[in-house]
């Protein structure tokens, strides 16, 4: 079945085609929703209400752009709707100049799994700014629309985040047998 024939059957409310867009998409959105959520099982929550999102809202996909952008949307939406209704987000006063720091996440002695495990680590601000920013490319003025903070805030977020990222991948590197981490 072509993508734009699943698309109709699901906004026809076709439980096989809605079935089948989840095996389609879904491990794709749920690494997605990982990435901001705190673990395992917040992201499997969000991935659930991102689906009802879609389900509900499939009808208003009007083929501008990538369908599978529009669900990435969607599952960033619907992770960061959480965190706000969670725990709130709290704009913080930009404390000086903080100077931008600079990770190497190309250093071949950091394996993906550790650079992977020390971003779910960070505190959920930088985390979230962390994940916008550097790897969906978002603008630090989008990030501060999606989850209400300045973007000051935003850029300062980043440098923290990025700081801490520095820190905990100098430790590994000066660790003996890091590679086992």
């Amino acid at each position: 079945m072509s993508l734009d024939q699943l698309i109709k059957n699901c906004i026809n409310k076709n439980a096989q085609a809605q079935s089948q867009l989840y095996k389609q998409f879904a491990s794709k959105l749920f690494s997605l929703c990982l990435k901001y959520s705190k673990n395992y099982a917040e992201a499997e929550d969000n991935l659930h209400d991102a689906f009802i999102t879609i389900y509900n809202k499939i009808d208003q996909y009007n083929n501008k752009g990538s369908f599978e952008g529009w669900l990435k949307r969607i599952a960033i939406n619907t992770a960061l709707q959480r965190y706000r209704e969670d725990v709130g987000v709290y704009d913080i006063v930009n404390e000086g100049n903080i100077e931008d720091v600079s990770v190497d996440i190309n250093d071949d002695n950091v394996s993906i799994d550790f650079l992977l495990k020390i971003i779910q680590e960070l505190p959920d601000r930088y985390r979230l700014v962390f994940n916008l920013y550097v790897l969906d490319g978002y603008s630090h003025v989008e990030i501060s629309e999606l989850i209400n903070i300045s973007t000051g805030t935003s850029k300062s977020n980043l440098a923290r985040a990025r700081m801490i990222l520095k820190e905990k991948i100098e430790v590994y590197n000066a660790t003996p047998n890091s590679q086992s981490l």
